[in-house]
């Protein structure tokens, strides 16, 4: 079995372990919310443009206009499906910094337990030992009271 001071060893560092994943998921789960807040914003856009849009077109609106409208709806729709793209990118990320976060905190708890374990065993080791000498002790009492 390893000893004690291998085991805090082993201890401290997936502590740390464990500490850079939990940074890194929460990085990764900013990501997913900045760019699902962007993706909000350029479909709110979207959807404000394309009234104005429909405002234009029944106070009548030029040939020219038209054309720049839709042009620029149609970059909009680009945006947007770029930006899906980003929200579906960012969660695959926070996904896999999940699972890593989960794997070191996984590997920090069993460290935990051998510690745990570690030192169950020398406190039953210990009490043996107490429980000897006290019975020996009380031995040697008995012998010379006879």
């Amino acid at each position: 079995m390893a000893s004690k001071a291998q085991l805090e060893t082993l201890m401290d560092l997936a502590r740390r372990d464990t500490d850079d994943a939990a940074k890194r998921l929460g990085i990764a789960l900013k990501a997913v919310d900045e760019a699902k807040q962007k993706h909000d914003m350029l479909v709110g856009f979207r959807e404000e443009y394309i009234k104005r849009f429909e405002a234009a077109q029944q106070a009548g609106i030029t040939p020219m206009a038209y054309r720049n409208f839709v042009a620029f709806i149609d970059k909009l729709e680009v945006a947007i499906r770029g930006q899906l793209e980003m929200i579906k990118h960012a969660e695959n990320r926070s996904t896999q910094e999940k699972t890593a976060w989960q794997n070191s905190e996984r590997k920090r708890m069993s460290y935990s337990t051998l510690n745990d374990r570690a030192d169950a065993a020398a406190l039953k080791l210990e009490n043996k030992r107490d429980q000897k000498a006290m019975d020996e002790h009380a031995a040697r009492q008995a012998y010379y009271k006879r």
